[in-house]
């Protein structure tokens, strides 16, 4: 279920934190979905996504109704949540048009999902906030991962770190080059070469780059999702699933 986890526990005045990045397995998807898709949009059983994604959540110690998902856009939007007022037995409210989620609500947990894009998760032990970013092509390229550090930063955010998850590689993601020119001119080392020695683009080494020009330390985890079938891909088979990058903060009694 869980390709990578780690779990900081609070420490005093800091909040800990327990991110995760998903595999594909211990699901209960069928066919092309299999086994632990986390996507709604895909063409899945509801039914199978939906216990999926309960078994996320129990991974998390919460509730359903407690993970927040994005309707993603391939964009730059930011939007916050959290304290929203969910009883049990009622929806969380919508997912929000968006590429980036912020919360300071312990109560939550954040969720990306992706199928070769790259998925970043950020957080603040300091100050109690965290976030994660869908960062594909097109929201590299239009700089979602700054516009996600500037509106924590905008919180009081003044000790991020973030994880970025594994993606698609530069080797594996074949474009026009024209395509990657433009992407070029916005993170100079994203522009690379697939395995035939075609124009292609590193959309993870873009973020990096990014990330790392805003201040934020990053521990980028290793991994295609091209080429591991762990992982599910859409360059690979087409329809598939999603894999899914989440956070939540743990708030300490000092600072709960």
């Amino acid at each position: 279920m869980f390709r990578w986890r780690e779990r900081i526990e609070p420490d005093g005045t800091l909040y800990g934190v327990d991110w995760v990045v998903t595999d594909r397995w211990g699901g209960s998807s069928q066919g092309e979905f299999a086994e632990l898709n986390l996507g709604a949009h895909v063409g899945d059983d509801p039914a199978a996504v939906e216990t999926n994604r309960h078994r996320l959540a129990h991974g998390f110690d919460v509730a359903l109704r407690d993970l927040r998902f994005m309707d993603q856009q391939h964009g730059c939007g930011v939007t916050r949540v959290g304290g929203e007022q969910v009883e049990p037995g009622e929806s969380p409210p919508p997912p929000p048009s968006s590429d980036g989620l912020i919360t300071d609500d312990p109560d939550v947990v954040l969720v990306v999902l992706v199928a070769d894009c790259t998925p970043v998760m950020l957080v603040d032990r300091t100050e109690g906030l965290a976030a994660v970013v869908h960062a594909g092509r097109p929201g590299m390229t239009s700089g979602v991962a700054q516009a996600t550090v500037e509106r924590l930063q905008a919180l009081g955010a003044d000790d991020l770190q973030a994880v970025v998850g594994p993606s698609i590689c530069g080797r594996c993601y074949e474009v026009p080059a024209e395509m990657r020119d433009r992407a070029a001119a916005v993170s100079p080392v994203s522009a690379t070469l697939s395995w035939t020695g075609t124009p292609a683009i590193d959309v993870a080494a873009g973020v990096v780059d990014q990330l790392t020009a805003a201040g934020v330390p990053v521990q980028w985890l290793p991994g295609c999702s091209r080429e591991s079938e762990d992982l599910y891909s859409y360059r690979r088979d087409g329809q598939t699933g999603r894999y899914a990058a989440a956070v939540r903060l743990l708030a300490a009694e000092a600072v709960a």
